[in-house]
């Protein structure tokens, strides 16, 4: 077989309204992991639809070598469904049932084919990811968020695949998933394209892919690498476009000084000329002669000036548009040592089951902690949020919180009036800030223009966290505990970047459910809980342990 297994030949994708999201889009790629990288929008999840089949172009065409895998970022799985059934064995199993029993009719064999081994294939595969304690018959609706995505990744991985797609395969992953995952990859030899924004995962890639301005660039090497890279372009561009301003500068410059000169030579050949008492015919001769040569030479200036704009444009179009949040909070800052939460056996239950183990938990968060709440999915780490905000009361102990300076970012970021613009939401939150000012805090968060004015309902995913972090990190009060429920989700690489300086800024303490170690370390952490069986557990940082 080749060491080609995906040849993409002048694609061009458009939806059914006509926008463009490929033109022309030619590229191969052989065996090796691939990471795929671009903003949200870019067409990253398109284009592994195209490769896998599951959108037809408008033009060019997409071709695999080998058996194809493909986990798409929203799995079409019911729970009523089986694990077999979701991992396409089920038949195989029955078939064997069959044989066992003494059933040897013809299509049981058929339907068996080489596949003897599966069960024990897929226990091994199951194990590998964690999911070695779940019944081959167990119902889809019992399983967690987490605990589908993985199985829907067994399920392509028992294909045997030779390409295998993935799309965002650790959403909704808590940490032990997530390492899982990264040691089933860790060996992969086969072709992997892989879309994700979990930094740790692409720092385990062999390419970084990236889909920029409708054009596919693969850098060798992990993302730390690709990052970098990135980074050295941008000094590079960035150097350039000084040293071309400069170069227009003075092209100009010389342009301006060339026409004085030629001003000035006219002005005394037109003396000379009369005083000379030259013919008529003469001096007329001479004069054109002399406006011809300073023609040429103000052309020549001019084209310098319109060659040195031309490589300006260029240098501007080498230097990436990467839009950055530069804040200082001052009104959120709390004094080292202050209590801003006190809870002591603290408790919630659903009917009669507590959440928290020996009576519930107790917990001090002290200004500016950092803190990152952590374990396994279902353990009650939203849960635990809600009763720290006071969205949620506790049954049964004590709680005291910093009097209305509790902010609680949801997953569903619900904060903010979707009817209303940003600049409205934004003015509810600081009602006694000027509008001028309040227009000069919302550009800091890139809502520039019109943008400020957009309804906050067709924000994406981006534009939203930053509208509700611009909402409660500008608040009156301000802040000075916040509290984060998994904030990176569904972000893009850039938005990411985006969160961690705004989260620089704040001074105030924050507690973050998250299981992007990455951005917990990029945010600087300082403190780690982990809920494990009803219990809150200090621990140390994921290395450390």
């Amino acid at each position: 077989m080749s060491d080609t297994f995906i040849v993409c030949s002048n694609l061009s994708f458009s939806w059914s309204d006509d926008t463009t999201v490929f033109e022309d889009l030619s590229f191969t790629l052989g065996s090796g992991r691939t990471g795929l990288v671009a903003p949200n929008g870019a067409g990253k999840s398109t284009l592994l639809k195209l490769v896998a089949g599951e959108l037809r172009p408008r033009g060019g065409s997409t071709s695999v070598s080998g058996t194809l895998g493909y986990l798409p970022q929203n799995l079409p799985l019911t729970g009523d469904l089986t694990v077999a059934e979701v991992l396409d064995i089920a038949t195989v199993i029955r078939a064997l049932d069959a044989v066992e029993s003494g059933d040897v009719s013809e299509e049981h064999f058929a339907t068996i084919g080489d596949d003897w081994d599966v069960e024990e294939r897929t226990r091994a595969q199951l194990d590998r990811l964690g999911l070695a304690d779940i019944p081959l018959d167990r119902s889809l609706h019992t399983l967690s968020g987490g605990q589908i995505v993985t199985l829907g990744l067994a399920a392509q991985l028992l294909k045997r695949p030779d390409v295998l797609l993935l799309d965002e395969p650790t959403n909704n992953l808590d940490l032990e998933a997530r390492h899982k995952l990264y040691d089933v990859l860790e060996g992969w030899t086969g072709c992997l394209l892989l879309v994700s924004h979990d930094r740790a995962l692409l720092d385990r890639m062999d390419r970084i892919a990236e889909l920029d301005r409708g054009e596919l660039r693969l850098h060798g090497g992990n993302f730390t690498a690709y990052e970098q890279a990135v980074q050295a372009e941008q000094e590079t561009a960035e150097k350039n476009i000084r040293n071309a301003e400069q170069e227009l500068k003075r092209e100009k410059r010389e342009l301006q000084q060339a026409r004085e000169r030629a001003e000035r030579r006219a002005s005394n050949a037109a003396r000379n000329l009369k005083n000379a008492g030259l013919p008529k015919i003469f001096a007329g001769t001479m004069k054109r002669g002399a406006q011809e040569s300073a023609g040429r030479a103000g052309q020549t200036h001019a084209a310098r000036v319109g060659e040195a704009k031309a490589r300006l444009d260029e240098a501007g179009r080498a230097l990436r548009d990467e839009q950055r949040i530069v804040l200082d909070l001052p009104e959120t800052v709390v004094p080292a040592g202050r209590t801003v939460f006190l809870g002591e056996r603290m408790q919630v239950g659903y009917g009669e089951r507590p959440l928290f183990a020996h009576g519930g938990v107790d917990l001090a968060i002290r200004g500016p902690e950092r803190i990152a709440l952590t374990g396994s999915n279902g353990a009650g780490k939203s849960t635990l949020l809600r009763l720290i905000s006071g969205d949620l009361p506790a049954v049964t102990g004590e709680v005291r919180r910093a009097d209305g300076r509790v902010a609680h970012l949801s997953q569903r970021l619900d904060l903010l009036d979707l009817d209303r613009t940003v600049a409205e939401n934004f003015a509810a939150f600081a009602p006694g800030t000027a509008e001028a000012e309040r227009m000069n805090l919302l550009a800091r968060f890139l809502f520039r223009g019109a943008r400020a004015h957009l309804p906050a309902g067709v924000l994406s995913g981006g534009e939203r966290l930053r509208a509700t972090l611009a909402c409660v990190l500008c608040a009156e009060p301000a802040p000075q505990l916040l509290l984060l429920d998994e904030p990176t989700n569904n972000l893009d690489l850039v938005s990411v970047g985006q969160l961690e300086s705004a989260l620089g800024a704040y001074r105030g303490a924050f507690v973050v459910v998250s299981h992007d170690e990455r951005f917990l370390t990029e945010i600087k952490v300082d403190r780690w809980l982990r809920l494990d069986g009803g219990r809150l557990l200090e621990t140390g940082a994921p290395g450390d342990r």
